[in-house]
């Protein structure tokens, strides 16, 4: 996707109305600064540098960047502190034409409003004419936002991962009498542009950085989500390693906020709002209504062991029991969308 087809900067200012869509699983601050990987995420624990591990495959180095591919996905390594990086990546979606709904330096996080391409929109004569004044008026009928979450990782440097989400405007029915927002599938093309915008501010040239981040499409390994005995088991055919970073992103991608997570256990520890009871609303107007739930989020756990050189994943209660019961299933089968 070149550079000209993406542009998110409206005109005279004008702001694009955001869409209120609270994620299934609600954002708890806690200090836990920029996640080590490799071991539990502790206060004591931050103070301990863990060994060095063996870098990615496909890796690419530019100066003190270089991105790493592994299979679909792909990642900036930045060699400085992530003190130094954070107002770097914190400036740059802000100049490229978005605002913020999440920004916690403690943990890494930066996420931001939905915002349209106005790129998509066609240039006809009429557009071209009175686009600059008339800009509201025209819509592409797609809205996008991403998140940025950077990890502290064993060499004392960062890994930063951008994930994209979208919504599409459709209509209800065959009627067309009105519209909703629906999800869109993710755009792997959106997030390598940024991944080489982000290359570029952070000192390398235009040319490289769009080499290292050309895209190679490699089909990904399938994910199996299986009932055994009393629980229901994600069955994702790759090394611990991998399946710890494919999940992730999948948890980004889907909305999804991580409170807190610990390597060496395999674990990601969620809280998680759960809408569907809410009968007396229709699907996507329980995903935009900005009313606060009914009932307050309860934590969960997702665990990923290593399984006969497979990686099981599984959703755990609060106390690491595993459970089966239908929102547990639900987070599973939105793991499961995302992963295939």
């Amino acid at each position: 996707m070149d550079g000209d087809k993406v542009n998110y900067k409206t005109e005279g200012g004008t702001k694009v109305v955001p869409l209120d869509i609270p994620p299934d699983l609600t954002q708890l601050t806690r200090d836990t600064r920029y996640a080590v990987p490799g071991g539990p995420v502790t206060a004591s624990g931050m103070g301990i540098r863990p060994v060095a591990t063996v870098a990615a495959t496909a890796a690419k180095q530019v100066n003190d960047v270089r991105i790493e591919r592994d299979g679909n996905q792909r990642w900036l390594v930045v060699n400085r502190p992530a003190d130094a990086v954070w107002p770097i990546v914190h400036g740059f979606w802000k100049e490229n034409g978005f605002e913020y709904v999440i920004e916690q330096q403690q943990i890494g996080l930066l996420e931001t409003e939905w915002a349209e391409n106005r790129a998509k929109i066609p240039q006809d004569f009429i557009r071209r004419s009175l686009g600059k004044v008339l800009d509201g008026l025209y819509s592409s009928g797609e809205r996008d936002k991403f998140r940025t979450r950077m990890e502290r990782n064993s060499t004392g440097g960062v890994d930063i991962f951008v994930t994209h989400r979208g919504m599409s405007e459709e209509y209800k029915d065959q009627t067309k009498s009105g519209t909703i927002w629906a999800p869109r599938p993710r755009d792997s093309e959106l997030e390598a542009e940024f991944l080489s915008r982000l290359m570029v501010k952070l000192g390398v040239s235009a040319e490289q950085a769009k080499v290292s981040t050309a895209s190679t499409e490699v089909a990904p390994n399938k994910t199996t989500l299986i009932t055994k005995g009393d629980a229901a088991t994600l069955n994702i055919p790759d090394s611990f390693d991998v399946a710890w970073r494919r999940v992730g992103l999948a948890l980004d991608r889907t909305g999804f906020t991580v409170e807190d997570r610990d390597r060496a256990q395999g674990v990601y520890f969620v809280r998680y709002v759960d809408t569907t009871s809410k009968e007396e609303k229709g699907f996507f107007s329980k995903m935009f209504s900005s009313s606060a739930a009914e009932t307050g989020p309860v934590k969960y756990r997702i665990a990923i062991r290593n399984a006969a050189g497979m990686s099981e994943v599984t959703v755990q209660n609060a106390a690491g029991a595993t459970e089966n019961s239908p929102i547990t299933q639900r987070i599973l089968k939105l793991l499961a969308d995302d992963l295939r």
